[in-house]
């Protein structure tokens, strides 16, 4: 068996998966799809396939997503100022690190399926002290990221202070509830013996 909790050497010219996501991939179901929001070269969409997962990443570089399209399926989009391109759709693991844009906050969290798990990583508020990115709207506010997942049940989450490199992050790894029972088909009671 693999230890999973220290990530292999990167490939080359992708940097090793984040420390949190290797942490906390287990929470996936085998062969559950991940989407990969912001993949740039895919280390993390490399991560899962090499563990079975169907991939979808999406990036609005054209250089990134054609350097993460030899691990899975990309959809070139900017979601920032375009339409969110997985409107619908549901999928088994939702994977964000080192992004941050507000307004796509809700169909992010909303991308992960009944049963399906969000791990998500970015910068926090106090960055700015110790380097880039330093403005506002691209760090986490306190206690935000917990807010956004609202409705999920978090299993772990962390704000705080990285020292190698430095940074301050938020980073969360959360699961939405399967479908309600009565979702499920029906099933007959036991009788009394």
């Amino acid at each position: 068996m693999k230890d999973v909790t220290n990530p292999p050497s990167p490939v080359h010219g992708l940097s090793a998966p984040s420390e949190w996501i290797v942490r906390w991939s287990h929470l996936l179901a085998p062969g559950a799809a991940v989407l990969d929001v912001a993949c740039g070269a895919g280390r993390h969409m490399h991560w899962f396939a090499q563990r079975g997962h169907p991939v979808t990443g999406v990036d609005r570089s054209p250089e990134a997503a054609a350097a993460a399209a030899a691990f899975g399926a990309v959809v070139t989009a900017d979601i920032e100022d375009g339409p969110w391109p997985f409107t619908g759709q549901g999928f088994g693991a939702v994977v964000v690190t080192n992004y941050l844009w507000r307004a796509r906050l809700p169909d992010i969290v909303a991308a992960a399926a009944p049963g399906g798990v969000l791990l998500y990583e970015t910068f926090a508020a106090g960055n700015e002290s110790v380097g880039k990115p330093s403005r506002p709207d691209f760090l986490l506010r306190p206690g935000e990221l917990l807010a956004a997942c609202d409705g999920l049940r978090v299993v772990a989450y962390e704000d705080g202070f990285l020292s190698e490199p430095a940074r301050f992050v938020q980073r969360i790894a959360a699961v939405r509830a399967p479908a309600a029972a009565a979702d499920l088909p029906a099933r007959h009671p036991l009788k009394a013996a």
